[in-house]
């Protein structure tokens, strides 16, 4: 009961921090509001990267067309900016998921550094194909329809916005993992072939677990491309360099395969980055780069892992980390 209470407590005091933080630091709400999709980002990646075991380097590929297919609804609809807004975000998220079971089935029947390889095609060719159709603006991007409102409440509306995605994101995935859902995805992480041998159809929950992710990070991108207000193929939409690779970074900064480690991982980099980008402009990129060499050396696992290998027993040794549930046969009905 203590420490269902304590967990209740923290709970509480994170959620009354999340939403007085905008009114206490107004001028930090826009990047308050990236924080929150660097968590969604982290998040979805974690679910196939870390809990089923397949380095994605695609996943920037739904972000970016959640984010041209709420542009488009807007722009082509002829609604005011709420509905229209509204209306986009539904049909980013149903392109993004759909794209996501079509390309699911093939893409997920690579494995190893195949599947890494083909999912990196696939954010590269999306944005070549984007900087050539002209319909969506081509290399010249596309440009939102104006916030109908002060820029501060602006910021604060795509702020709790992204907060709400995130944390819907986050209990829905930690739901998923405790059930045969997530019993399936570490079965395949940990050998796909006794996997199938015990009757599990891994492609079909593999794509599962795509479409779950990509369903969120086309919302993310709907929602991240009004916040910006331009959608750029390249820099913004299909930013494989940046937002594609941050995504594996967070999960490993954090801990890879664990519940909270990406969430951690979001916070610990995005905070990092911007102090180095205020700070340290023009070695930014050269700090970065050893920090996130640090977490390597000495957090191999990630900070969470870490924290768990090197957590003391009551007199005073290491424990080995433990699994988060028991190993149960994942075919056996419950």
């Amino acid at each position: 009961m203590k420490r269902r209470g304590r967990r209740a407590a923290l709970y509480t005091a994170l959620a009354a921090a999340a939403i007085v933080a905008p009114w206490l630091f107004p001028s930090y709400a826009t990047q308050f509001a990236f924080l929150c999709l660097m968590v969604v980002f982290a998040v979805t990646w974690d679910m196939v990267g870390g809990q089923m075991g397949y380095n994605s380097f695609g996943n920037i590929l739904f972000f970016g067309i959640g984010a041209y297919a709420c542009a488009v609804v807007q722009r082509d609809s002829g609604f005011g900016y709420a509905p229209g807004f509204a209306v986009g975000v539904a049909v980013g998220a149903c392109a993004g998921t759909l794209a996501a079971a079509v390309l699911g089935p093939g893409i997920l029947a690579l494995r190893g550094h195949y599947f890494a390889i083909g999912t990196l095609g696939l954010g590269v060719a999306a944005a070549d194909i984007a900087a050539g159709w002209h319909y969506i603006g081509a290399g010249s991007g596309m440009t939102t329809p104006l916030f109908p409102g002060a820029i501060q409440d602006r910021a604060k509306f795509f702020y709790f916005l992204l907060l709400a995605l995130a944390v819907v994101t986050f209990v829905t995935s930690r739901r998923l993992y405790q059930g045969r859902f997530g019993l399936v995805l570490n079965a395949i992480r940990d050998d796909e072939g006794k996997a199938e041998a015990m009757g599990l159809r891994t492609t079909g929950y593999k794509t599962m677990a795509w479409c779950v992710a990509a369903f969120f990070l086309s919302i993310s991108g709907a929602v991240a491309g009004n916040l910006v207000g331009y959608i750029d193929p390249r820099d913004f939409a299909f930013a494989g360099s940046t937002y594609g690779v941050w995504m594996i970074l967070m999960a490993i900064v954090g801990g890879r395969g664990t519940v909270w480690g990406p969430v951690i991982g979001a916070f610990v980099f995005h905070i990092t980055q911007e102090v180095f980008w205020t700070y340290l402009l023009g070695w930014q990129r050269v700090a970065m780069g050893l920090f996130i060499l640090v977490v390597v050396v000495y957090f191999p696992s990630g900070i969470v892992g870490s924290l768990r290998t090197r957590a003391p027993r009551p007199g005073g040794t290491e424990r080995e980390v433990l699994p988060e549930r028991a190993v149960v046969d994942p075919t056996r009905r419950q």
